[in-house]
């Protein structure tokens, strides 16, 4: 786990780590990159279906046509290390969160959040699962995950980049 002192680091959590939470990994290395700053983020799933698979290609195809590559990115499953190696666990949804309170072990510093909880007005919210969906709920999903990682990022970096 991240002492206070050292930058923030973040893991994103999906079901099977092929949709929400590599975009969400991905819209969080932009926010870093934004702001100039070198910090550890990886995405990882609550199930092991997907194992060592790449994004789904409706999400690739989402960070494609944003100049993007998430090709290169494998499919992992959260474990119990994560959370001494990762200030802040976010969860893309309501099971999400439920499992990783689960799974915390005691003693563990990291906080475990959902991530449109971040954003006003959406305290509570999922982002939807768009795995049994349309191009359009990627789409819908890359936007809800920009949304969040932003408004983390301006809650948890913005004194890091000054």
């Amino acid at each position: 786990m991240t002492k206070s002192s050292e930058k923030p680091s973040f893991l994103f959590v999906c079901t099977g780590n092929i949709c929400r939470s590599p975009l969400a990994e991905l819209a969080m290395r932009e926010e870093a990159r934004k702001r100039g700053l070198d910090l550890f983020i990886d995405s990882a799933g609550t199930g092991d279906w997907h194992l060592g698979y790449p994004p789904d290609p409706r999400a690739q195809a989402v960070a494609k046509r944003e100049g993007l590559d998430i090709s290169q990115l494998r499919a992992r499953k959260v474990s119990t290390a994560d959370f001494r190696k990762f200030s802040h666990i976010i969860a893309l949804d309501k099971s999400h969160y439920k499992t990783l309170n689960r799974l915390k072990p005691a003693g563990s510093d990291a906080k475990v959040i959902l991530l449109l909880d971040c954003v006003q007005g959406r305290k509570g919210q999922d982002v939807e699962d768009p795995y049994y969906g349309s191009d359009k709920d990627f789409d819908t999903s890359w936007h809800d995950v920009q949304e969040g990682c932003h408004a983390l990022a301006e809650q948890t970096l913005s004194s890091l980049s000054s």
